[in-house]
């Protein structure tokens, strides 16, 4: 057999079957969930703890939104190919979505980089595929159409693996899902109306609306509105003046000089604790409200950055910042990024990084999803891993690997379908845990849910 990187992957079969990949067999030493449950809540806020608990406690979907962990740790004692990619870490369908581009564009892509590290690709295609059985049980989709989402995908992210690894390099890393383009092209009239609404609800997704929203007129200044306990003032933004200045200057040298100009039109004129998703509550989640003088709004999410869930199982110490680490690893995969994205440390040392907040964002939703939506959602988000992988790894390994038949596809779901029985155990065995009283529970206000 000739040494080429697509026959290097047919041989990589000898080692690790694809029939292989759909096995999916517990850790005779597998920690307990709920060791490992507290173990990721260490050093979250823990006021917010009973507050993620509660988010996850929702569904079976839901909670495994929040135990990347756990699934990093599983994936790591079963066999897998090796071959490295930019891994999303944290790869489920809510953390695909739309967003604008510097130029304003529509785009989808993975919007979604807490956990990012070079990992074997299999690990992201087998969570996303997971995530897609949970997400159809929990809209009552039958079981072998459950299974069928994950076949989707995976079939969709074989396909379009092959086609990217014969695409020219700078061909494949200027490719942009347009979703208006997306639309236009769309065969079915409900996913075109969908993707219609979904552009219309984005465009109106501004810092302007935002400013509306969220923030508050006293006597003249503004400053963002408390809504306790999902969005309150941790500390005094006057006493803090100083420290916060050096933080966001720490921040803007991380930009490149273009975009550090324009940061620098912009003062900084208040700063609250926002608690945001499922996995990230308890971390430290802020949003700074800046304006210039003119009075234009600017909203930057700044998130906490902690350890990857991958950095036990994999490629570790190649940053030794982690907002440097979900910055660079976003650039790497995204096909256009935020012009706000950086990093930085606070005076304590924990590391953060910076993107702006609700920019023109599309997030799923699947509980408004039926079979045809989630299905032509599996093939758009297999398409975007698919072009993730192939433009930070060996596309041709990994093609040569899966192969043109389905047998890959046939692996993938039912290891999803294995996972997520595994999930609702676990599921089970959290639920036990908050009714014993060893977990704090305890629900948004109706009022307040995202």
């Amino acid at each position: 057999m000739t040494d080429t990187p697509l026959n290097s992957g047919k041989l990589l079969r000898n080692k690790v079957s694809r029939k292989a990949q759909g096995v999916f067999k517990l850790n005779s030493r597998r920690p307990s969930l709920i060791d490992v449950l507290e173990a990721s809540n260490q050093d979250r806020l823990p006021e917010l703890v009973p507050i993620r608990h509660a988010r996850m406690s929702e569904s079976p979907f839901t909670f495994y939104r929040g135990m990347a962990s756990m699934m990093a740790q599983d994936l790591s004692h079963l066999p897998y190919t090796n071959v490295m990619v930019q891994a999303i870490g944290d790869c489920h369908l809510m953390n695909f979505g739309g967003f604008a581009t510097p130029e304003r564009t529509l785009i989808f892509d993975v919007n979604d980089f807490d956990e990012t590290l070079p990992a074997s690709w299999e690990w992201d295609l087998k969570r996303l595929a997971t995530s897609f059985v949970l997400a159809a049980r929990d809209i009552q989709m039958k079981a072998i159409d459950a299974r069928e989402m994950a076949w989707i995908l995976s079939k969709s992210y074989r396909e379009n693996m092959i086609l990217f690894s014969q695409m020219n390099t700078l061909d494949l890393w200027y490719m942009k899902f347009d979703v208006e383009a997306l639309k236009e092209n769309a065969k079915n009239a409900e996913v075109k109306q969908f993707l219609s609404d979904a552009i219309l609800k984005a465009n109106k997704n501004t810092n302007q609306k935002t400013f509306y929203k969220i923030t508050q007129n006293v006597l003249g200044k503004f400053s963002i509105a408390d809504q306790l306990p999902l969005v309150y003032h941790p500390f005094d933004i006057h006493k803090a003046h100083e420290a916060i200045l050096g933080f966001l200057d720490q921040y803007a040298q991380t930009l490149q000089p273009d975009r550090r100009w324009l940061f620098q039109q912009f003062e900084v004129m208040d700063v609250a604790l926002k608690v945001v998703g499922v996995g990230s509550v308890g971390t430290r989640c802020y949003v700074a409200l800046l304006m210039n003088k003119k009075n234009d709004p600017l909203f930057l999410q700044i998130k906490e950055a902690r350890a990857s869930v991958l950095e036990a199982y994999t490629v570790a110490g190649i940053y030794s910042h982690n907002g440097q680490r979900v910055v660079e690893g976003q650039r790497l995969v995204q096909a256009a990024s935020d012009i706000f994205l950086g990093w930085s440390s606070s005076p304590t040392g924990r590391h953060y990084y910076f993107r702006q907040l609700r920019d023109k964002k599309i997030a799923p939703d699947p509980a408004q999803f039926d079979k045809t939506l989630l299905t032509a959602y599996a093939r758009l988000c297999g398409r975007t891993l698919a072009r993730a992988h192939a433009k930070t790894g060996n596309a041709s390994i990994i093609a040569g690997y899966m192969g043109k038949g389905e047998m890959l596809d046939e692996s993938i779901s039912r290891f999803a379908v294995a996972y997520a029985n595994q999930t609702e155990k676990d599921f089970e065995t959290f639920k036990k845990a908050i009714r014993s009283g060893r977990l704090a529970c305890s629900p948004d206000p109706p009022s307040m849910k995202e």
